[in-house]
């Protein structure tokens, strides 16, 4: 029964994060609308009526996962975490020439944030005995399609979708499911107004795995609800 549980979803308040936040409401679920602006988070999570709960958060903050369990703490519960803020800062360099600096800003959002939330949400998930991560990756992080060509990114969504490996690995047996998904190339700010896919058609696969039922599917890769390759 989804009544009563509490997802996180980062970068909740525009694109594919609201849009989970928004399908995720309709299921029943409460949602903490996690964004770096804490008025951006406020608007997004009043416009799910009861079942928003805005949260500033900047995943780049070593302080700020602390400060989220300590805010879930006092709700009482974490059942769901979308690891779904992310950047995309290299789109006009390649491998030989993107800067450090890009890359090392990359990976802070796209990694080690997602990962630092992961390691702190995962306690209060092994509470009630249940649990569902998901993080948020793309094509152009999977080995298989791997060429030059936005190489930060690339690499942010390579790594996570390692991390999400070794964390379903060590979670096997806690029934805390942990998967990660491609959304395709999606209408958002990030994927732009000539993208082909609509942000609910987007949003589908994460909110189909962040409600998995017992038993489901865990460390895979998901695109469209089907399993694609690493």
């Amino acid at each position: 029964m989804a009544e009563g549980r509490i997802a996180v979803v980062t970068g909740g308040n525009r694109g594919i994060g609201f849009e989970i936040c928004r399908q995720l409401a309709a299921r029943g679920l409460r949602v903490v609308v996690a964004a770096r602006d804490e008025d951006k988070a406020r608007q997004a999570a009043a416009q799910l009526d009861e079942d928003g709960i805005p949260f500033r958060l900047d995943v780049t903050d070593p302080e700020d996962p602390s400060r989220l369990t300590a805010f879930l703490d006092e709700l009482g519960r974490a059942d769901v975490l979308v690891n779904n803020a992310g950047v995309f800062l290299d789109r006009s360099w390649g491998g030989l020439d993107v800067p450090m600096d890009v890359v090392r800003e990359t990976l802070e959002v796209n990694l080690i944030g997602a990962w630092a939330l992961s390691q702190a949400v995962v306690p209060l998930m092994r509470r009630h005995g249940y649990g569902r991560i998901v993080n948020i990756s793309s094509g152009l992080g999977a080995m298989s399609e791997m060429s030059g060509g936005y190489p930060s990114y690339r690499i942010s969504k390579l790594a996570i979708n390692g991390m999400t490996r070794i964390l379903a690995d060590e979670l096997r047996g806690t029934n805390i499911l942990v998967n990660t998904m491609c959304p395709g190339w999606v209408q958002t700010d990030m994927g732009g107004r000539n993208a082909p896919r609509p942000v609910q058609e987007g949003a589908d696969t994460a909110v189909w795995l962040a409600t998995l039922p017992d038993g489901g599917p865990t460390g895979q890769f998901f695109r469209d609800r089907r399993q694609i390759p690493w």
